[in-house]
């Protein structure tokens, strides 16, 4: 099934979650009603987001504060001190029911709502998102049958089937949308949190390592560096009896640490797909929603209704990317799914992620405010980062993690640097560069161009725009074609900017819905 898009055009001059301010948020968005997992996966490294079913990439240069897309490489990752602090104390917990006494502010910021924040939940509930869902999904029926039978083929019951049965959960849910500012945690207070904007602190016999690991990366760029392959073997469960001699202890061995046979505490982590057609969504699905406003009400303040069910759903339930499962791709398949985190037999936390081809992309994570000593914002995403790890070994492109938007002029959100080696997209040519190379100039500037190449443009831009597919009257026609039969010369100025930003490859696979 092909990709559905709605494009609504460039939004300016709303609320921003981060600096607070009225109208300085810049974006441009789309409204997605069905999208490939490949789609999704190339959009995001061209800039764009979802939140839900909105789709949307700030304008870099405009916004009042830059959102730059940012990745984890997992393969190489290392646990810095902070956060094997965080896993002991896990495990401490999990053993002998230890709480650790102090004070919370000293871990990382934990991963808030700050990536679906209050202006894009007050933009989408502006939007005219209301077109005749029904009639674009039986439109779409007929035209993809039409096409097959040209091609001579039957067309495929299930692929419309799927369609429509995603469309009649969007019509089920309404359009109500939170409008209202979300409240982040306060930011580590002066002195205590450590200075994001330099790499954590590390012994100088890790940073040789690392720069071992450069040097062979760049004598080495299309595979894994040689001599640093052990980081991507399959983790086990049951880590070695004997630890080799200064050897650090790998990230694995911190999370799966065997506890012993009379544990406090039993902690089980569940992979549920998103679909309400799965009985496992389904059958935890009251008490995944009872912790998600317990989370909003407590660490957002929210009043009860405006956590309801429709937004839960709407933004956490909702995905438009499709199930897939081809067989060179991980067991579990790509699309949405919710990382639920039981613990003696009760949701504790919930991480939203999107499994994609090249990476795992981190949407969001609730959870229960009661256990906020566990640090569990850092927890789940060290255990994001374990479970890439291991989806690689079956499907070795997949060897990222997407942490969403990184905002060094918030610094609330620049925890998010303290996940190394990490990188970030560069907003013009749409190639990603080492965060310690952004840092500098991040300092100078809010707005920066990552890519020091002055001759370097965006490789993958809109080189013909008569390709661009668009469905428009029940039937799929390039654009050259549709522009034929148009007469509204802002019809041209939309599509082209639409073009623009998604890229030649996406605007010739996705269609584009005009009515």
């Amino acid at each position: 099934m092909a990709s559905v898009v709605e494009y609504k055009g460039l939004k300016a001059g709303y609320h921003c979650g981060y600096c607070d301010s009225e109208e300085g948020k810049v974006s441009c968005g789309m409204w997605a009603h069905s999208m490939t997992v490949q789609d999704y996966q190339d959009l995001i490294d061209r800039g764009w987001r979802r939140s839900g079913k909105y789709v949307y990439k700030p304008v870099m240069n405009q916004t009042c504060c830059p959102q730059y897309t940012i990745r984890c490489r997992p393969l190489q990752f290392q646990p810095s001190k902070s956060h094997k602090k965080v896993l002991k104390k896990m495990l401490k917990f999990l053993a002998k029911g230890e709480i650790s006494k102090g004070n919370y502010e000293d871990d990382p910021m934990e991963p808030t709502m700050e990536d679906t924040v209050a202006g894009d939940f007050g933009l989408i509930n502006k939007l005219d998102i209301q077109c005749d869902l029904k009639t674009l999904s039986g439109d779409l029926t007929e035209s993809f049958d039409s096409e097959e039978k040209k091609k001579g083929k039957s067309p495929k019951k299930g692929a419309s089937n799927e369609f429509i049965q995603s469309q009649d959960i969007e019509e089920k849910l309404g359009s109500g949308e939170p409008s209202h500012p979300v409240k982040m945690p306060m930011a580590p207070k002066p002195g205590k949190g450590a200075d994001l904007s330099k790499p954590p602190c590390r012994k100088a016999k890790e940073i040789r390592k690392e720069r071992k690991r450069l040097k062979l990366m760049q004598q080495n760029p299309a595979g894994e560096p040689e001599g640093f392959q052990a980081q991507g073997e399959p983790p086990s469960l049951f880590p070695p009896k004997a630890n080799k001699s200064n050897q650090p202890k790998s990230l694995e061995d911190l999370i799966f640490e065997s506890l012993p046979e009379n544990a406090s505490h039993k902690l089980e982590v569940r992979l549920v797909p998103v679909s309400f057609e799965d009985p496992e969504f389904k059958s935890s699905f009251s008490r995944s929603f009872s912790l998600y406003v317990k989370y909003q009400m407590a660490i957002h303040q929210d009043p009860p209704d405006e956590c309801g069910k429709t937004e839960f759903t709407r933004f956490l339930c909702s995905s438009p990317l499709e199930a897939e499962n081809p067989p060179n791709g991980p067991d579990c398949g790509y699309g949405s799914f919710h990382q639920q985190y039981w613990l003696d037999g009760r949701i504790i936390a919930v991480g939203v992620i999107d499994i994609l081809p090249y990476c795992v992309s981190s949407v969001y994570l609730y959870y229960d405010p009661d256990y906020s000593f566990l640090s569990l914002g850092v927890y789940s995403a060290l255990r994001e980062i374990a479970f890439t790890r291991q989806l690689h070994q079956k499907t070795s492109q997949l060897s990222y993690y997407y942490m969403g938007f990184y905002i060094h002029s918030c610094p609330k959100m620049k925890y998010k640097g303290q996940y190394r080696p990490s990188d970030l997209l560069c907003p013009e040519t749409y190639v990603w560069v080492p965060i310690e190379q952004c840092l500098p100039s991040l300092e100078n500037s809010k707005y920066c161009r990552f890519n020091q190449d002055p001759e370097a443009v965006d490789e993958g831009h809109s080189k013909d725009p008569d390709r661009l597919q668009v469905f428009y009257k029940k039937a799929i026609m390039p654009y050259g074609v549709y522009k034929k039969q148009q007469k509204d010369p802002g019809e041209e100025a939309a599509v082209l900017q639409y073009a623009r930003l998604v890229g030649q490859t996406c605007s010739e696979r996705m269609l584009l819905f005009r009515n």
